[in-house]
């Protein structure tokens, strides 16, 4: 019997009924992973990097999902006025578990805030609000703003030459939108192969023979 792989999903931080801290995350990337073969594990966000080796020793592939902003300490940026709510630990966890990823070429795919996190970590910048920062942009919040994922909200053009476009057998694809950042400088081991019509980075992946790919609309819902 073959193994399935063990894909590695870090938790995001929430307050649970009694206002406690909770680690955890959406059961739609959980159930997606089991549909596709493998087996999802969520790790804690930690730290301790010994903590964090623990855990990237167990898992074949790295998930990086959605959820808050990720601070503009990880880029070398301040602050902008409309940065959104963020977390220092999650974002410096995913930091090290990506960079540990990418040099080790297991498999990492990045969803909405894991778009955004896999460019970060690999030496690319953010916009920090895409109406304040991008003239002429469309509502990428359409579907968030609606409260559902299922929504569509307008069309990605994807490059004929990417995994993307390979995978899907097709190169106009209609997505969800629920973010307000977005991929400004591009990581230097990754290239761009998905944008909207207003330019907003919305597909990336390596330019070197590991699977390291990146989609801001989230596929899971």
């Amino acid at each position: 019997m073959t193994k399935r792989p063990i894909i590695g999903i870090p938790c995001t931080h929430s307050r649970d009924e009694w206002g406690g801290l909770s680690l955890g995350n959406s059961q739609t990337y959980i159930r997606a992973i089991e549909h596709a073969g493998g087996v999802p594990l969520l790790l804690p966000t930690s730290e301790n990097r010994e903590v964090l080796d623990g855990l990237y020793g167990v898992i074949d592939g790295l998930l990086l999902a959605g959820g808050v902003d990720i601070h503009p300490d990880a880029y070398g940026h301040a602050p902008h006025p409309k940065l959104g709510s963020n977390n220092l630990e999650q974002d410096s966890a995913e930091v090290y578990l990506t960079k540990r990823a990418a040099a080790d070429g297991k498999p990492i795919l990045g969803i909405c805030r894991g778009h955004q996190m896999l460019n970060v970590a690999l030496g690319g910048t953010l916009f920090q609000d895409i109406p304040a920062e991008i003239a002429g942009s469309l509502d990428h919040s359409f579907s968030a703003n609606l409260k559902d994922g299922t929504v569509l909200a307008h069309e990605i053009q994807i490059g004929e030459d990417s995994w993307l476009a390979e995978t899907l057998e097709q190169t106009i694809i209609q997505t969800n939108s629920m973010h307000h950042q977005s991929v400004r400088d591009v990581a230097p081991s990754l290239r761009v192969v998905g944008t909207t019509a207003d330019g907003v980075v919305e597909v990336i992946e390596s330019t070197g023979t590991n699977f390291a790919v990146g989609i801001q609309s989230h596929p899971e819902e």
